[in-house]
């Protein structure tokens, strides 16, 4: 058995020698990190000697015990696998960029030397200046040699593979162009080189100057002067990058304008400017209305463009939009629609017992089908219980009693979710007793009168009918002298 080993080691020591020195490509980016592949063969007990170019001292040793040395030169840059012999390097320098010989000394069964010669070959991504959300993204995959069967491909900072994407965009010279950026892609994009079944990778930092994502959905308040309208405009710009990268772009205006949203809920309607933005120095917000607007989160931030509202009215409803204007690549909007929800009782917040009263609980237009309402009235009142939801937005309360006095408030959810609530405080009152004496001696004055003017015209018809003369029967005579005018009664 003991032959049959030492010949097949003198097998394997024969085939590496027939190989020989052997010539191996691999690519690599400055900064970053690459392994210079070299597998075990045979025996453990082998010397590993690295060398750098034509350097006659090596610059890592490991003997046959496994205790490395390593040249002051490249202390903390380069190391050893500790599976086979590869060497890793770190922080690739641009001088870094040329040949590395491997010296594999086998002492066991025979002596032998086995030397394989490596390529470092430099790959880059040349880095672009931060762009604004909206344009496009080109970039190059530069490769210093470049032999048949190079392939490149693309990884966008999600690690997406860009061959499949619609907006991507690959040229045969390896250059890439991505229409339409947006802010989420900031970050690292990487270049992949293989060769030979290695691959390497060459990235790039690319900024992408966007504002906060826009809401997807409405931003919903209630009436109430305790309610705080946030609304939130902000640069995403990730470190490294300062407010200064951004004013290179050229920084012309900004601005915060609101349209009124109409009856029918949808955000069309004339627009009002609020605010706008004075590049200073220091940058702050002119306001041009004064609708209780906080603008202080400017000055804390100059990356901050949001404003605020403490005491929200049904007038608040509408769309707001959040613009910041550059000299040269256009300008950056975000729009958001704020729905206001609103309470109010019909036909007053006090009503009397035995009165009907209306209770509207309104978004100021018809709900869409993903939203409800659900009522939460005083815990006595009469209308409990109100049934499973939805309820109706319109709640009436035909006769009132003590009982529905109190807190009512009106809940708004899009399925299992609570966007807002409004609350209003209903008095029921008994009908005051001044009111219907009121209303007695008013009655009784009238009819007082009444019976006055009626007496009077009775009274006055009575004298008329006693005074009036009676009529005898007239008498006329035959004179024997008559006179010469004619006859007279006697």
């Amino acid at each position: 058995m003991k032959y049959v080993s030492g010949f097949l080691s003198i097998v394997i020591a024969l085939f590496i020698s027939s190989t020989g020195a052997e010539d191996v490509l691999v690519y690599g980016q400055v900064g970053g990190t690459v392994t210079l592949p070299r597998l075990m063969l045979g025996s453990e007990s082998v010397l590993v000697k690295w060398y750098f170019g034509t350097e006659a001292n090596p610059l890592i040793i490991r003997n046959i015990q496994g205790r490395e040395m390593i040249d002051p030169q490249w202390k903390d840059r380069v190391s050893l696998s500790k599976t086979d012999f590869s060497l890793i390097i770190n922080q690739i320098r641009l001088e870094d960029f040329k040949s590395f010989k491997c010296e594999l000394k086998y002492f066991r069964p025979t002596q032998m030397t086995l030397v394989t010669t490596f390529r470092l070959s430099h790959v880059s991504v040349q880095p672009v200046s931060p762009l604004l959300a909206g344009t496009n993204l080109t970039l190059k995959c530069d490769i210093e040699e470049i032999f048949d069967g190079t392939q490149r491909r693309w990884l966008s900072p999600q690690k997406q593979d860009l061959n499949k994407d619609t907006r991507a965009k690959i040229g045969n010279d390896g250059s890439l162009t991505v229409v339409r950026v947006t802010g989420q892609e900031s970050g690292e994009w990487t270049c992949v080189v293989t060769y030979q079944g290695r691959e390497a990778y060459a990235n790039t930092h690319v900024t992408v100057i966007d504002l906060s994502p826009a809401h997807s959905q409405p931003i919903y308040t209630s009436v109430s002067s305790h309610s705080l309208l946030d609304l939130p405009c902000f640069f995403s710009i990730p470190l490294p990058l300062s407010w200064s990268d951004s004013q290179e772009k050229g920084i012309q205006g900004g601005r915060w304008t609101f349209t009124p949203s109409p009856a029918e809920g949808s955000c069309t309607g004339v627009v009002q400017t609020l605010v706008n933005l004075s590049l200073g120095p220091p940058l702050a917000w002119v306001v041009n209305q004064k609708r209780g607007l906080n603008v202080s989160a400017l000055q804390s931030k100059n990356q901050n463009l949001s404003l605020s509202k403490k005491g929200v009215t049904e007038g608040d409803r509408g769309e707001y939009t959040c613009a910041v204007e550059f000299q040269r690549d256009g300008t950056l909007k975000r729009r958001m629609c704020v729905e206001v929800l609103q309470l109010f009782p019909s036909p007053a917040p006090v009503a009397f017992v035995g009165q009907e009263v209306n209770l509207t609980c309104t978004l100021g237009h018809p709900l869409t089908s993903d939203l409800e309402v659900k009522w939460i009235p005083p815990h006595p009142s009469s209308r409990l219980p109100l049934g499973s939801s939805p309820h109706p937005t319109l709640l009436t309360i035909p006769k009132a009693t003590y009982r529905d006095g109190g807190r009512w408030e009106c809940e708004l959810w899009r399925n299992k979710t609570k966007l807002t609530s409004v609350k209003i405080t209903l008095k029921i009152e008994r009908v005051p007793i001044d009111v219907w004496l009121l209303v007695t001696i008013c009655a009784a004055a009238v009819i007082f009168v009444l019976l006055l003017i009626l007496t009077v015209i009775l009274i006055r018809r009575h004298r008329q009918r006693v005074m009036r003369p009676r009529r005898g029967k007239r008498r006329f005579c035959n004179c024997k002298d008559p006179k010469p005018k004619g006859f007279y009664r006697n």
